[in-house]
């Protein structure tokens, strides 16, 4: 189970730091991703982290921008937004899929697509703009 919090209204330019609380399972057997939907648009993968092995993607889109982190003795994972930008804005999920071997032996960008997540949050809204 995956509760998303941290949303809301930010100018371009700001910060925002979205947070996503776990329960029901470890933090650490599982991989937390972060994934976005704009209006109109297809729901696309902004952030992914295994926290056992510190491993984690972005994409393009947010590198350099974003920051995953997590604090698994509070089992809470955390997307720390910078430099916002209007196409920034959308309702964010946060969502959560078993940790396995073959995700331990390559990397955690081999499954950070929405397909590949079972659990999902309701989802939190984050506006950029003046």
């Amino acid at each position: 189970h995956v509760v998303e919090s941290g949303g809301g209204l930010v100018p371009p330019g700001g910060s925002l730091t979205l947070s996503c609380t776990v329960s029901g399972f470890a933090l650490d057997t599982y991989v937390i991703g972060w994934f976005r939907q704009a209006p109109g648009k297809e729901r696309e993968a902004v952030s992914c982290i295994n926290t056992r092995h510190a491993d984690t993607y972005y994409s393009d889109s947010v590198k350099g921008r974003f920051t995953v982190s997590s604090d698994n003795a509070k089992a809470m994972v955390y997307l720390e937004m910078n430099s916002l930008k209007p196409e920034d804005t959308a309702v964010y999920y946060c969502a959560a899929r078993l940790l396995d071997l073959q995700t331990m032996i390559t990397s955690v960008q081999t499954v950070c697509f929405a397909s590949q997540f079972s659990s999902w949050g309701q989802g939190t809204l984050v506006t950029v703009s003046s």
